[in-house]
């Protein structure tokens, strides 16, 4: 396959993983464990699961592995959410973290299409 730091999806999903820790350096202490934690989990996985797949010898492998990091993306759509709701992201870091999120979605779904096509 190829080199996964040429990815475009990559590159903005790894920037995604960098503004989730910064954005959860904030968060409430009683949270390092729970939401803070599975918000980074998540994030992480988006592009640990894309640099995975590009490490595999076909397309329908590089796909699960794609089909992986979505799934990933909309658990942390969800909790950027939840942190919102809480308020431990005011509007303009949910902003910073849900507009690339959006796009990381986006782009993974073209991908995934593009290599099961």
């Amino acid at each position: 396959m190829q080199d996964f730091r040429n990815l475009k999806v990559w590159q903005k999903a790894h920037s995604l993983v960098l503004a989730v820790y910064r954005a959860t350096k904030g968060f409430p202490k009683e949270e390092l464990f729970s939401l803070t934690q599975q918000m980074r989990r998540s994030a992480m996985s988006v592009p640990t699961n894309i640099a995975e797949g590009c490490g595999r010898s076909t397309n329908a492998d590089f796909a699960r592995f794609l089909w992986i990091a979505n799934g990933s993306a909309k658990e942390l759509d969800y909790q950027t959410l939840l942190a919102h709701d809480l308020g431990y992201l005011d509007e303009a870091a949910y902003a910073e973290l849900s507009g690339p999120l959006a796009e990381v979605k986006r782009m993974l779904a073209g991908l995934i299409q593009s290599v099961s096509a």
